[in-house]
């Protein structure tokens, strides 16, 4: 599974339009990994700000380790319990406090994304995870449905041009 993940990883690393290959260090190369919170727990009194259900702590652990050789300067949630607390392990793991974005303006947080040139993890919902991989590339890129949750999207910014590579977890839930 590493050896398909690792290859999947290369694939795109060589057939990326984004010439990395020439990129020195002191270029402005960073990278911005989007995903979807994970999955929530639907029998709740608070359903505006549900917490985690066990898959969802579970996916979130999987994450952190998917990242866990990546190296990271920032992470950002939005301010819901259930992007929070899967952005957590990945914080903790790399030292990081989780910062807050506003979801209701994706085009200003994109711009902020892009003007700090840093490699982050930002972690978001289904009707907004795409839309900011859109605006990051230049592309148009919808919502997706609500039951999709092994989508990684990995923005590769290079000179000022982006990439885009979508990329998807092995993840099992252990339930």
């Amino acid at each position: 599974m590493h050896k398909l993940v690792l290859l999947s990883f290369l694939f795109l690393f060589c057939c990326s339009r984004v010439d990395l290959a020439n990129a020195q260090k002191g270029d402005d190369v960073f990278t911005i990994y989007l995903v979807r919170h994970s999955e929530k727990e639907l029998n709740t009194n608070n359903t505006a700000d549900p917490p985690l259900n066990s898959c969802g702590i579970q996916r979130a652990e999987h994450l952190s380790n998917f990242l866990y050789d990546v190296h990271l300067n920032a992470v950002y949630s939005t301010d819901y319990l259930r992007t929070k607390n899967t952005a957590l392990p990945t914080a903790l793991s790399k030292g990081l406090p989780i910062k807050i974005y506003n979801p209701g303006d994706l085009e200003a947080f994109s711009s902020l994304l892009l003007e700090a040139k840093q490699d982050v993890l930002v972690v978001g919902h289904s009707n907004t995870t795409g839309v900011l991989a859109g605006l990051l590339v230049g592309e148009n890129i919808g919502s997706f449905d609500e039951s999709i949750y092994e989508r990684i999207y990995k923005v590769v910014v290079y000179k000022n041009k982006g990439q885009l590579h979508l990329l998807y977890s092995s993840f099992d839930c252990a339930n």
